[in-house]
């Protein structure tokens, strides 16, 4: 990790030092201040007045204890963690992830990376990060309640409409939302608009489920009519089977494309002639089922253990939205091979930087998760505006919201990455556009 600016290498010495054993972060870091090495050199106010310094250090960490009882009476205890990461342009805002991968550093990291998302989107969210290494996968749902309730009742503490406005991530949907909002309106007293992605009947909104999805795909069009290219007639590869996955594939389709992988923890599917969507939505939706079972009603479709694979299938375009860093330099250099033009991130920091570094030299069009993925926290951001005014839009409503915020993102996006002379590259541009914003925020707050 070397900097041809000396001032940044040694930011990143004092990064590594302080956060020790924190992988993800560190490399989320990195690829920031690479990026906005031109922009400090332009503009040493940055340095001189400890922004960078500042934009590195969480303003909160709160990590707690969550004791709950199983289904058999025995006591089992958690880690809870939420990174209240900067605020300089509104309340804290980010999602809670519930799996056992989560530990401080990746918090850290999502929270980071949510700074610079949340700013993006053009509307007044600040970045921030929680979660859990509690697996819900397997539990019933009175487990996953009794864990939920035990969460929230020590999170609460620290969230509020104006302060931190949790959402969901891997491992927390509908279900867990719901749980942890009814228990902070028990211990509030309050019915307030604290979390997103809420039900429909008690403030939540329309096209939140599919937003992330659909914004990812709306960003990538934009990307690729730029280079008069477009999903129709496209092949198309996605990774994971969650709600980013499933309405990326909704969206690519509608859009022209042919999606053929899908994948879960296990493993992944390649179905040469599109993949069934209703079927996957009942089987990950509905039964909650591992992805192998589409095989059961598409039986000449194949099934392939590992997920790493899924990279292997020809595609003109792929969407990872499963996790971080799941498409390494030798995935990268398959893609590549087989004539993938476009790559645009659904998940959170998808590739590693030895794929980004293939994807660029090759000139793939590569779009980084936080402005690609961005979709689902403005979407976010409008379900607090309707929770604010006790209103609903309806689904057209959101919707065409929800394109024109990822339309302006990506020309915001493109237009930072030209003015800093490197046109075309989405890393710089969303690096840059997102810091500018937050940074001038807090100089005007003086000591930050």
């Amino acid at each position: 990790m070397h900097f041809q600016n000396s001032y940044m290498s040694e930011l990143m010495e004092r990064v590594i030092k302080r956060n020790p054993a924190e992988p993800e972060f560190h490399q989320a870091v990195w690829e920031v201040l690479q990026s906005l090495a031109p922009v400090v050199t332009a503009h040493p106010k940055y340095i001189n007045e400890g922004i960078l310094e500042s934009l590195v250090e969480p303003e909160r960490i709160i990590k707690f204890r969550v004791p709950w009882e199983d289904d058999n009476g025995k006591v089992q205890i958690n880690r809870g963690f939420r990174v209240q990461f900067s605020s300089a342009i509104g309340p804290y805002k980010g999602g809670l992830r519930f799996h056992p991968s989560v530990y401080e550093g990746i918090i850290k990291f999502l929270a980071f990376e949510q700074i610079f998302k949340n700013s993006l989107t053009g509307l007044p969210i600040g970045g921030g990060k929680g979660g859990s290494d509690f697996d819900p996968k397997g539990k019933s749902d009175n487990e996953v309640r009794r864990f939920c309730q035990s969460f929230m009742s020590e999170l609460f503490k620290y969230i509020g409409p104006d302060t931190d406005v949790p959402a969901g991530d891997i491992g927390v949907g509908g279900r867990e939302i719901g749980y942890m909002f009814g228990q902070y309106k028990r211990l509030s007293n309050e019915f307030t608009g604290v979390l997103t992605g809420k039900g429909l009947t008690y403030g939540g909104s329309l096209v939140r489920t599919e937003a992330t999805g659909y914004g990812l795909c709306y960003f990538t069009d934009n990307m690729l009519k730029d280079v008069g290219k477009g999903f129709d007639g496209a092949t198309v590869a996605i990774s994971g089977s969650g709600n980013v996955a499933i309405y990326a594939c909704e969206k690519a389709t509608q859009l022209g494309g042919k999606v053929v992988t899908l994948s879960d923890s296990n493993g992944f599917i390649y179905d040469k002639n599109g993949v069934d969507l209703s079927c996957v939505k009942q089987l990950k939706e509905v039964e909650r089922k591992r992805i192998r079972e589409y095989l059961v009603s598409h039986p000449h479709a194949e099934y392939y253990e590992g997920c790493s694979g899924v990279w292997q299938i020809p595609c003109d375009i792929a969407l990872p939205c499963a996790t971080q860093n799941e498409i390494d330099e030798a995935s990268a250099k398959a893609l590549v091979k087989n004539g993938c033009f476009a790559v645009a991130e659904g998940s959170n920091m998808s590739s590693t930087p030895q794929a980004v570094e293939v994807f660029q030299t090759a000139g793939v069009l590569y779009a980084p998760g936080k402005a690609a993925n961005a979709g689902g926290v403005a979407t976010s951001a409008l379900e607090m505006s309707q929770n604010s005014m006790r209103y609903f839009w309806s689904f057209e409503e959101v919707d065409c919201k929800l394109r024109t915020i990822m339309t302006d993102l990506y020309r915001n996006v493109s237009g930072a990455a030209a003015e800093y002379g490197v046109p075309g590259d989405f890393v710089t541009g969303a690096n840059v556009a997102g810091f500018l914003k937050v940074a001038d925020s807090m100089l005007a707050y003086g000591l930050v």
